[in-house]
């Protein structure tokens, strides 16, 4: 199934390794690695990850992928023919932040 960032994620992603490799050369390349190996995971099987608690009613489940060496999560829904990637957020900074990207609310 294919993946799709949202533009505002995929903005996150690059800030983020930007900031990596002000810490240290290169880890921002480690950091889009890891990014993109959990892309991976999430394309290969999106409804194996759990579902992100507290986030309200949404017309699509919001689900979550934890990055391993990385304090980031991605945030995804899972469409019939797609997922769409909400965003690349840090852990425990401004949770839920990124709410308002999700698909309409049903009703």
């Amino acid at each position: 199934m294919q993946v799709v960032l949202h533009p505002e994620a995929d903005a996150e992603a690059q800030a983020a390794a930007l900031w990596y490799d002000e810490q240290r050369p290169g880890l921002g390349d480690e950091f889009l690695a890891e990014v993109s190996a959990v892309l991976q995971r999430i394309e290969g099987a999106p409804h194996s990850f759990p579902r992100w608690p507290d986030v309200g009613e949404t017309a699509q489940p919001v689900r979550k992928a934890m990055m391993h060496r990385f304090p980031y999560v991605v945030a995804f829904e899972v469409h019939a023919d797609h997922v769409l990637v909400l965003a690349i957020a840090h852990g425990t900074r401004r949770p839920l932040y990124w709410v308002a990207r999700t698909t309409e609310r049903p009703g």
